[in-house]
């Protein structure tokens, strides 16, 4: 079969006019960005204000392998699906991260006959969002540098400058550097770092917020540093969250695209969720609510991670209510799980793959804990023997959890038909979410709430340093937000080696990071670097592009 941007050069796309017609949107409600892109409007939420929102569908999945998931094809397929039996779907994401797309990841649009297009566009600098966050973020960076340099009325204590550059690449080189060498021309001499722009507080709160007003608000919020006496600083004590916003008002409004089948998508935002939130934006999803029957959306990695954040953290602020969520995996990499090597995954292993499930089932377990209606969708190979489809249904079907094998890679919207269809069922039941905590509980309880119940963690060792800047948080009046645990997305537990569903093992908490801007604490478990590395063989070395302007390579 064709590689993606094979299949994604053959397909005809339609003027983005066109697709914005399927959304009944006027010509003043998106601005066009080429042929096929466009920016809608803020103000499609107030002209909508009084329609009712329609269903959100949340799609995880299982802890990822190097087997593959194929978590986002299938979110894009069932949106195809949902449209092909009559309903109204738009498949709402994140933007891919240049990180990994040059990286070792590749890009995120999907994959086979479910993608969104225009592939190459959205995997590379699509409407510069990211640029713009970037900007925004290193303007906070460099206004920060320059109060120093002038008389540092602030009195900013430069070893407790919390505040990082950012970057959309890979480049393990910026993640400890030094600044202001050379002459007292260049600034005041002090160590600093970048993280990715993904990683960045920005990102988390562009696509948290509610409005342009919102987004000023919280940027003005951020805690930047601490003074002399250790009292926090905040970005409005430099009076220029109004010029950082002026940045971003182009990059708030989300995009408008289609998939191979002509269908709406909205893209926007891209936090990574092993260290971020890992959920597009929240008016993103709001706009697609409005526009549609099912709003399908994703969260990144598997359900403990990604997941969990959208619905303690994005649903809370948002006031969301899922009306189902759909748990992806793929039987090689349940049998990856059990045990079996990349190698050997071809070859028919019911052993092993019984064994496998356990981090299936952590990951069902955990979701029905939100009291939300659940499927489970299994992203069909073609290495997948009828024996081993069997086991899986006939495993499922004795629990009475609602299981679809989907096809969509490969057939697009007629390979997942009968998974559109079980989600319409589903979502005839009534969907009782609850966050997973209360958010006036202590910052140790939240925390420890989530590792025990989401990660099955039976101890949790918090470092001195965890422990003081949690007593700092609380001095300052910032206890009660939600938490944003960063940890490995390649296992359950803080260790990346322990597959399958890992339990009575101690999790530990080195560091704690208040997003007061965004709203939610971090708690740093095991050795989460901000600024990834590229491999040694980076997929930019497979990157081409001819005297036509034909890119070839990209995944």
């Amino acid at each position: 079969m064709k590689n993606d941007i094979e299949i994604a050069k053959e397909c005809k796309l339609e003027k983005i006019i066109k697709i914005a017609d399927k959304l009944n949107l006027e010509e003043n409600d998106y601005e066009v960005y080429g042929k096929y892109k466009a920016k809608i409007e803020l103000n499609i939420l107030n002209k909508l204000k009084q329609k009712e929102n329609g269903k959100l569908i949340l799609v995880t999945a299982i802890t990822p392998t190097p087997a593959g998931e194929g978590k986002t094809t299938t979110t894009i397929g069932l949106s195809l699906g949902l449209n092909k039996i009559g309903k109204t779907s738009i498949a709402t994401l994140r933007e891919p991260s240049l990180g990994p797309v040059f990286g070792i990841k590749g890009g995120a649009t999907g994959g086979g006959y479910a993608q969104v297009l225009p592939m190459e566009d959205i995997n590379l600098h699509f409407t510069g969002d990211f640029h713009a966050i970037s900007s925004a973020n290193n303007l906070i960076a460099a206004c920060i540098d320059n109060h120093i340099k002038q008389g540092n009325k602030l009195n900013i204590d430069i070893k407790k400058i919390s505040f990082k550059r950012a970057l959309d690449m890979n480049d393990r080189a910026l993640r400890e550097i030094v600044i202001g060498l050379g002459s007292s021309e260049n600034g005041i001499t002090r160590e600093s770092s970048f993280q990715i722009t993904v990683a960045s507080e920005i990102m988390a709160i562009l696509c948290l917020c509610n409005s342009i007003i919102d987004l000023k608000e919280r940027i003005g919020n951020i805690i930047f540093a601490y003074d002399i006496n250790d009292n926090p600083l905040k970005v409005k004590d430099l009076n220029i969250q109004g010029a950082v916003t002026t940045l971003l008002k182009d990059a708030i409004k989300p995009n408008l695209v289609q998939t191979t089948e002509n269908t709406p998508a909205i893209i926007h935002g891209g936090p990574f969720a092993n260290i971020a939130h890992g959920c597009n934006s929240i008016i993103a999803t709001q706009m697609s609510l409005k526009l549609c029957d099912y709003t399908i959306t994703e969260a990144g990695f598997a359900a403990d991670l990604g997941a969990e954040k959208f619905l303690d953290i994005k649903c809370r602020v948002a006031n969301l209510k899922p009306n189902a969520i759909v748990i992806v995996a793929t039987i090689r990499a349940l049998k990856y799980h059990g045990g079996i090597s990349l190698e050997n995954l071809k070859t028919e292993n019911i052993n092993a793959l019984e064994k496998g499930i356990e981090n299936l089932d952590k990951h069902i377990e955990n979701m029905q804990k939100y009291n939300i209606p659940i499927v489970v969708a299994i992203n069909k190979f073609s290495t997948d023997t009828q024996n081993e489809i069997d086991f899986l249904i006939n495993y499922y079907s004795k629990k009475k959890i609602e299981i679809s094998l989907c096809e969509s890679w490969e057939k697009g919207s007629n390979g997942a038909i009968d998974l559109a269809e079980k989600v319409v069922k589903i979502t005839k039941e009534e969907s009782n979410y609850k966050a997973l905590y209360e958010l006036d509980r202590s910052i140790i309880e939240k925390i420890e709430t989530i590792c025990r119940e989401i990660y099955s963690a039976s101890e949790i060792k918090f470092s001195s340093k965890a422990l003081k800047m949690i007593e700092k948080i609380e001095s300052i009046g910032y206890q009660h937000l939600p938490i944003c645990i960063s940890k490995t997305q390649k296992s359950i537990s803080d260790n990346p080696k322990l597959l399958g569903a890992p339990n009575n093992y101690t999790i530990s908490i080195n560091e704690i990071r208040l997003a007061s801007g965004a709203g939610f604490i971090i708690a740093m478990a095991g050795d989460i670097i901000d600024m990834p590395g590229l491999p040694e063989e980076p997929l930019a070395s497979k990157i081409d592009i001819n005297e036509d302007g034909e890119i070839t390579g990209l995944i």
